[in-house]
């Protein structure tokens, strides 16, 4: 039987030679991003820097510098909102209401978290103020991936899932959505990557994963093995933001 620790050594065993160079010759790690803001600006210009690199996660859809989206390069077909199906948006794979809901400053707010008419607020906008975990887990690079803004928005917080018999509605962009259940299908080509994330914000923040999920994480990381663009992509982060826990290797 394979288990998660088989995996996460097959994923140390499979790192390519590219990224071993890639992590020696890397001098200085800068600091990781303290911001959801800074985050994006780092991963606009050092990890989806190129043409080469541009290609929507759920989609596989190309953009450009501008960040539009080339519906025809994947089939994509906005099922409502086409202004929105124009532009790539940064995508928790792992929602922030995931590893925030069980915070304080989440559900109960903060003194700190008041505007200037003096209304206090909670959620997620308070725990980006006032907690530096929150803070780092949501501008972890490793768990923010270029989506379909339509994509984005439609998928919400939903959690992971396979769902049976579902309608394609978003053209040839494999990626369904059963909101009744509040869950989401992505396509295979994504699925080892999501399930990496996914354990990857377990190991390193220790956000509790349900044991569906990671029998569920564990076949999707059989099925969809790291590939080399995975591997490299690891690999910019790393030079960008460093490894965030010294125990947990990368893309874990």
């Amino acid at each position: 039987m394979v288990t998660l620790k088989d995996l996460f050594m097959r994923k140390l065993i499979v790192v390519s030679a590219a990224l071993l160079t890639c992590f020696w010759a890397a001098t200085a790690f800068s600091a990781p991003p303290t911001s959801f803001s800074q985050a994006k600006r780092l991963l606009e210009k050092h990890i989806y820097p190129t043409e080469e690199y541009r290609e929507s996660f759920y989609c596989g859809c190309t953009y450009d510098a501008e960040k539009q989206v080339d519906a025809d390069s994947c089939g994509y077909e906005p099922r409502k909102n086409a202004k929105r199906g124009k532009r790539i948006e940064w995508e928790h794979v792992v929602p922030a209401s995931r590893f925030g809901k069980t915070r304080a400053c989440w559900t109960e707010g903060d003194a700190a978290c008041t505007t200037k008419s003096g209304k206090s607020y909670k959620g997620r906008r308070c725990c980006s103020k006032i907690d530096p975990e929150f803070k780092q887990m949501e501008a972890d690079l490793h768990n923010l991936v270029p989506a379909v803004g339509e994509l984005n928005g439609d998928r919400s917080n939903y959690r992971m899932a396979v769902i049976s018999g579902e309608d394609r509605t978003y053209g040839a962009c494999d990626f369904e959505i059963d909101s009744s259940r509040k869950v989401v299908e992505p396509m295979a080509d994504t699925r080892g990557d999501i399930a990496r994330t996914y354990l990857y914000m377990q190991s390193t923040y220790g956000m509790p994963l349900t044991d569906e999920e990671v029998e569920m994480f564990t076949q999707w990381m059989v099925d969809d093995p790291v590939s080399e663009e995975e591997q490299l992509r690891d690999a910019r982060i790393l030079q960008v933001q460093g490894n965030t826990n010294p125990h947990v290797s990368v893309g874990f």
